[in-house]
């Protein structure tokens, strides 16, 4: 038999048929969750694992994205490469294993937490590799070498502070991998879907393609993010920060997402790209002018506004497609959309406001996790139902 064969003799639970059922919508119940527990222990003190503030640093990023990267992958790998995607026990498993991270970060149990938390992202680098090297998929080589950059990160995050090591430079690769993974899947399905929804609406005027400009920007931000890693206090990466999001606006206005103002399901793309051009430039900012930026605000411009905001993108139209739905929305996706912007543009502007940055916090926290409550609200019934023909 085929993949694809073995793919339509496949009559175990809808759910657990592609990788990004479970992880969309478990990711999204887990934001939900993640959002309040952490404002609790900022408002009230209440203890979460080890360390509070560093267990929301950490399950922002190597607990939610880890499971919209996982998703998205699976899914994405075995289009790709033409091989079976994970689905069954196999899959069930995987989910088991993140969801054991989270419980183990919770409780905070030290080295055995870490290696539980770790074992996740291990197994979905071996899995890219596994699948990218047997499908001869060379295009896609950069993928598997981010991924494990991303475990990488991770397992940094859980031994600095027993190594002589910086405290932050886990966080900081893990963000900074993110920003890579932005950049080049961005770069790729942003322009991609413009230029289709342009073509069937009779538009000439299309979005410049993926070329040239696009790889000499990848490679700067690349060499950026390094900076950004091992020398996260020196003027010169703040500059080289300002520079490569300038790269970033030019490479965004190239899209021309001002023109699928009419779809909400392409312009959202470019509202989280220039979310990710605005991180680049905050970031930059904070490291010059921390009097007028902090990093904190920084890294919430790229955390709460573009991860947010180019995730719920894609979660939202990968579980259209995959799940055989028209690619149009309604008001209730929308919604998901203004919430989660608005969420994180509150949570960005709040300090600059007379307003009490608790009740800031508090706001724009429930603005954020109500755009995935409502995801999975409105996309969950289609994530654990049969594909439509």
């Amino acid at each position: 038999m085929t993949a694809g064969d073995k793919r339509r003799a496949y009559t175990g639970s809808a759910f657990l048929s592609h990788g990004f059922r479970p992880f969309f919508f478990l990711g999204s119940c887990f934001a939900v969750l993640a959002i309040p527990l952490w404002l609790a222990a900022f408002t009230h003190g209440y203890a979460i694992g080890e360390d509070a503030m560093r267990w929301h640093m950490h399950e922002m990023a190597f607990g939610y994205l880890a499971a919209i990267i996982a998703g998205f992958l699976m899914t994405a790998i075995p289009n790709w490469t033409g091989r079976l995607p994970v689905m069954g026990l196999p899959l069930l498993l995987f989910v088991l294993v993140w969801i054991s991270g989270r419980i183990a970060m919770f409780a905070g149990s030290g080295i055995g937490a870490a290696a539980i938390d770790s074992s996740f992202l291990v197994l979905l680098a071996v899995f890219a590799w596994r699948e990218v090297l047997n499908g001869k998929n060379w295009r896609n080589l950069p993928i598997c070498v981010l991924v494990s950059l991303f475990a990488l990160g991770n397992i940094l995050f859980h031994l600095e502070l027993h190594a002589a090591m910086s405290v932050g430079t886990g966080q900081r690769t893990g963000l900074a991998i993110a920003v890579m993974l932005m950049s080049l899947i961005g770069g790729r399905i942003i322009p991609s879907f413009t230029i289709n929804w342009m073509k069937k609406r009779g538009m000439h005027s299309l979005p410049s393609p993926f070329g040239p400009l696009d790889k000499v920007v990848l490679l700067l931000t690349g060499l950026t993010m390094i900076g950004w890693i091992t020398a996260p206090d020196q003027p010169f990466t703040g500059y080289a920060l300002l520079i490569v999001g300038g790269l970033h606006l030019i490479r965004l206005a190239r899209w021309r997402g001002w023109a699928t103002l009419a779809e909400p399901l392409v312009v959202i793309l470019h509202i989280a790209y220039a979310w990710l051009v605005a991180a680049l430039l905050a970031m930059g900012s904070a490291m010059i002018r921390p009097d007028l930026v902090t990093p904190s605000l920084a890294l919430h411009v790229l955390t709460a506004g573009a991860i947010g905001q180019l995730t719920i993108a894609v979660m939202t139209r990968a579980s259209l497609g995959h799940c055989g739905r028209a690619l149009e929305v309604g008001l209730g996706t929308v919604a998901i959309y203004a919430l989660i912007f608005l969420g994180a543009a509150m949570r960005v502007a709040g300090p600059f406001t007379a307003l009490d940055y608790p009740l800031v916090m508090t706001v724009s926290g429930a603005l954020w996790i109500s755009g995935f409550l409502l995801f999975a609200i409105l996309y969950g019934p289609m994530l654990f139902t049969p594909r439509r023909s």
